[in-house]
């Protein structure tokens, strides 16, 4: 057939031929992670895994392959120093106390670090690049286990959006309250304002790797609001009384909140959406992204390590779930944060709200240049939908910190620890040792429960607020 070498399934192989032609296909087949007896071999000398082929594995849209590891580096950055971390020392700190608060972020960064790792080296599994979180899981699961992870993840990547625009709508009203007083305009007209900035920003960047330079104007507002809340924050904290830094609330309410603060530390470290940013890194894809997570567990977190420390040593159980609401300082310095809060947080959400954009793009065909008109008319009406139905929601109910706790345990949980252990259990069974397999079905199990523990108190806390606070709360 015109000269060109024809697939043919890796089985045939190992039943026919000598033994060193059956061993050399075996050591390829393991080299390429493809179960024995279940890879086809290409024109190019490749193995490719026929391992659920049934679940569709769909071009993309957008742009992949593209970024050093350092610019994904940065994307990861901008993640966990996005203006969620005013709130750490309220959500986190408060409820667990120094010893709890110190101990779980340390261990959070360390377990979060591993487990990204196990997603990251999963993304050529089978001599396919997996540039979705849903088709990693439906390659090595199937169909069903495709469609709830997508499902799962969209909860995910939604409710983190909600809390974004939260908080953008928060820190506009910071800036409001700095020059009146007069309480005319209330929290959802912010949230309003905020979703609106955010949807002009999606419109005008057409995906992840377009954002480039905002990425470093992303950085300079996180050292913005982090240093000018770490400095105020030390400035108060040396003229404040002793502060009380004992756990607030009921027996009953502590453990709860103890709970919730748990899934906020999950929170606090992981996106969800790994290879999702892992496909758009240059090759070799599985070095340069734990170059990326290395800088992000490492430098990366520091930032967020400091503010939120200062914040609870400065204003104990006091610390508001925003922490520029705290400090003292003058009007100018609080504004110029507060509008570098905003601003890095509709960069951020654009990040997040990324995987979205690539599904509908991809779904309905959207290539070509960002400027034509059909291209163009298409974000306008559908990531301005998806905006406005999320700023809907937001104002609706715009309780920042139960959001976070119900994002990690309905979603991250089960994305970032539960999916990730189990998916390299079974990818890399052949290879690991009996206790190595034994310490994946513990992580498994132990933070199957964690995630089910910590969606209970987070509902519970949603539901004590919301008979607090009616729809469209002025908080």
């Amino acid at each position: 057939m015109n000269g060109v070498p024809q697939p043919f399934v890796l089985s045939q192989i190992l039943d026919s031929g000598g033994e060193e032609e059956k061993e050399a296909t075996r050591l390829l087949s393991e080299e390429m992670e493809v179960p024995e007896g279940n890879g086809v071999v290409g024109a190019d000398g490749k193995v490719h895994s026929d391992y659920h082929l049934d679940v569709e594995m769909p071009d993309t849209a957008h742009q992949i392959s593209h970024d050093s590891w350092f610019q994904v580096g940065f994307v990861l950055t901008t993640g966990i120093n996005s203006a969620y971390v005013l709130g750490y020392s309220g959500t986190i700190m408060v409820p667990l106390g120094w010893v709890g608060g110190v101990v779980g972020l340390i261990l959070a960064t360390m377990i979060s670090l591993y487990a990204n790792s196990l997603v990251a080296k999963l993304h050529e599994f089978g001599g396919k690049r997996h540039i979705r979180y849903r088709d990693l899981a439906g390659f090595i699961y199937g169909k069903n286990a495709y469609a709830l992870t997508w499902g799962l993840q969209y909860v995910n990547l939604f409710m983190i959006n909600v809390g974004f625009i939260i908080l953008a709508g928060s820190a506009l009203k910071a800036v409001y309250v700095l020059f009146r007083d007069d309480n005319d305009m209330k929290l959802p007209y912010f949230i309003a304002l905020a979703g609106l900035a955010c949807g002009v920003f999606a419109i005008c960047i057409p995906h992840l790797s377009a954002l480039r330079i905002w990425l470093a104007f992303s950085t300079l507002f996180s050292l913005v609001y982090i240093v000018v809340g770490f400095s105020l924050a030390l400035k108060d904290g040396i003229n404040a009384p002793p502060r009380d830094y004992s756990i607030p609330g009921t027996k009953v309410g502590k453990i709860f909140t103890i709970i919730g603060a748990a899934a906020n530390l999950v929170f606090a470290f992981n996106t969800g959406m790994l290879p999702e940013i892992q496909a758009t890194v240059r090759p070799p894809v599985v070095q340069n992204m734990m170059k990326a997570l290395y800088f992000q567990f490492t430098v990366g977190v520091l930032p967020m390590y400091a503010v939120t420390f200062m914040g609870y040593w400065a204003y104990g159980s006091e610390t508001s779930a925003y922490l520029l609401n705290n400090v003292k300082g003058p009007i100018w310095v609080k504004t110029f944060a507060n509008i570098s809060a905003f601003l890095q947080t509709v960069i951020a959400l654009h990040i997040f709200a990324s995987p979205m954009y690539e599904y509908l793009d991809t779904r309905f065909g959207i290539k070509g240049s960002a400027l034509a008109v059909h291209n163009l008319s298409f974000r306008i009406l559908v990531r301005g939908g998806y905006l406005a139905i999320t700023s809907l929601v937001s104002a609706l109910l715009p309780f920042l910190g139960d959001f976070m706790s119900l994002t990690g345990a309905v979603s991250t949980f089960p994305l970032t620890f539960i999916l990730a252990n189990h998916m390299y259990l079974i990818a890399k069974k052949n290879r690991l040792s009996f206790l190595q397999k034994k310490w994946h079905w513990l992580n498994v199990i132990l933070f199957s429960a964690m995630s089910a523990a910590a969606a209970v108190a987070a509902v519970r806390l949603i539901v004590v607020h919301s008979t607090t606070y009616d729809v469209f709360a002025d908080l």
